[in-house]
């Protein structure tokens, strides 16, 4: 297994095309969102969404955001998955021309490329993206074997630089 854990990260965002955003609303409550997301390395993430959707609507006032981004094609206790803490927001401006820039990501994902006027103005979508502050692995292992990291025989998350 890989101990290269930025590596790792990378891998598991390129060969997946959706995470799970967390954001929270006005109370407290937490709302949890599929988003197709293209990424650049492993701490910014771009995705498209309506401005009135939840988590949209709970980002505006409250910035800070929970992702994973897990396989869920490989068999059970084989798990593999990027968690990331950070800030999101809609892109404006030149932060919205380096986005375009990202996304959607490589034609093989196989989502349509988003021009300026398909997030600003009348149009209903905009540019989102999120900035990691933290990001950690599920350290990577073979069922019931230790990781060859820290010795352990369990799932656990590791930081990744």
């Amino acid at each position: 297994m890989s101990t290269d854990l930025a590596g790792h990260a990378r891998e598991l965002l390129d060969a997946n095309r959706y995470l799970v955003l967390g954001t929270v609303d006005p109370d407290g409550r937490p709302w949890t969102s599929p988003v197709y997301f293209a990424a650049a390395g492993h701490r910014e993430f771009c995705w498209v969404s309506a401005a009135d959707s939840r988590h949209s609507r709970n980002l505006a006032d409250r910035p800070r955001v929970s992702i994973v981004v897990f396989d869920s094609s490989v068999p059970p206790y084989h798990g593999r998955a990027v968690y990331a803490v950070g800030d999101a927001g809609e892109l404006t401006g030149d932060d919205l021309d380096c986005g375009l820039r990202m996304y959607p990501g490589p034609t093989a994902r196989g989502a349509t490329p988003v021009a300026r006027q398909d997030v600003t103005g009348s149009s209903p979508y905009r540019l989102y993206r999120a900035t990691a502050s933290d990001v950690w692995v599920l350290c990577p292992r073979a069922p019931q074997q230790p990781c060859s990291l820290h010795g352990l025989a369990r799932d656990h998350r590791t930081r990744v630089a």
